[in-house]
């Protein structure tokens, strides 16, 4: 195996500006969780697809597996390094593809500093002339079509996932807190 692996670069170390917090790693334990199968239905932007499902099942916040399924208008972002050193990356401008295959995303639902819900995705998916491509998804911005796209959903039940500025980051990260409720 460290033959497969000689010719590739090292990967780079990445040290955040902002002060380093005394807690690496903040968590919380779910005293309950449910496993859940979702249709998202085609015709719905995948963030009200996904809102919409889970908010029918009384579920604020989420770890979510995409599975393959058909986009119109996805915008994308990916993240080079920040040249002004203010952040180590920033999502650069999106980009758009028409028509694109969804192949496997992760996703999480909590709340937006507003309150109102929020879903941070990734994914990896393919454009219509069979490119590869992967990157931060706008879900408000593409549509489901065709077909439902099938999802794994975790419930995050006794707290919650809410969008707040990280100190270290210089940027607004999700993270877990007391459970609230969104207003969607």
């Amino acid at each position: 195996m460290p033959e497969r692996l000689a010719g590739l670069p090292r990967p780079r170390t990445l040290i955040h500006p902002g002060p380093c917090s005394a807690v690496r790693l903040d968590h919380r334990q779910a005293p309950a969780a449910r496993h859940m199968r979702l249709a998202l239905a085609p015709g719905l932007t995948l963030f009200d697809a996904l809102v919409g499902a889970l908010s029918s099942a009384s579920v604020e916040s989420a770890s979510l597996t995409l599975l393959e399924g058909d986009l119109e208008d996805l915008d994308f972002c990916v993240a080079p390094p920040d040249r002004s050193g203010h952040v180590v990356a920033t999502y650069g401008p999106p980009a758009t593809l028409q028509s694109a295959r969804l192949l496997f995303g992760n996703a999480t639902l909590g709340c937006a500093e507003t309150g109102h819900p929020a879903v941070h995705c990734h994914a990896v998916f393919s454009s219509a002339q069979g490119h590869l491509l992967g990157g931060h998804v706008l879900t408000q911005r593409c549509r489901i079509v065709n077909a439902p796209v099938s999802a794994l959903a975790t419930s995050l039940d006794g707290f919650g996932l809410r969008i707040a500025y990280d100190p270290e980051t210089r940027m607004s990260l999700m993270r877990p807190a007391a459970a609230q409720v969104c207003h969607g």
